[in-house]
């Protein structure tokens, strides 16, 4: 038991599922390959993150989700109670002592809290999981609906310059 706890300090794998007040927090499976596709292709998803291929074909979606990744990265998708696809959150961990958090909300869902009521629920997850590290996430500056997000579930802009161009790290304030 002490050394299944030990190593999921260094994996996303086996990740819980989240339930929230509207969603149903869980990793991407095979099935959910034509949802994700159909959410991702979308220009003002594509556009605004670096490694989304435009086109986001069935074929991406496929290897988005794959198995390969699960033990330092991880998709999650938030669904609706109905079942739809509204929101992906990318979990990235980083060295020993960092996850970086990313996410996109599909464009019927924009506006009506999904976002930052999916992201909520995963640093929950997160600070279960992963109590010691830092939650990071990266975005551009002038990008107003996910510097909202950011500062809405408590983050704040570090000033420092991300890994991907033009983007700031904001780090999640622990309180």
């Amino acid at each position: 038991m002490f050394f299944r706890k030990l190593a999921s300090r260094y994996s996303l794998a086996n990740l819980p599922p989240v339930e929230t007040a509207r969603l149903r927090l869980g990793p991407l499976v095979p099935a959910d390959a034509e949802a994700l596709r159909a959410l991702t292709d979308d220009p003002a998803i594509t556009g605004a993150v670096e490694f989304l291929p435009s086109p986001f074909t069935l074929q991406d979606a496929r290897q988005l989700i794959g198995p390969a990744k699960v033990k330092t990265d991880c998709f999650l998708g938030g669904k609706t109670r109905s079942g739809d696809l509204a929101v992906v959150v990318g979990l990235h961990l980083r060295g020993d002592h960092a996850v970086a958090i990313g996410y996109w909300v599909g464009g019927a869902h924009r506006g009506q809290g999904h976002g930052s009521e999916a992201v909520s629920g995963v640093l929950a997850l997160l600070r279960k999981r992963f109590p010691t590290r830092f939650v990071i996430a990266e975005t551009l500056p002038e990008n107003a609906a996910s510097v909202g997000l950011l500062t809405k579930v408590g983050f704040r802009d570090t000033g420092d310059p991300g890994q991907l161009p033009g983007r700031r790290i904001f780090a999640l304030e622990h309180g």
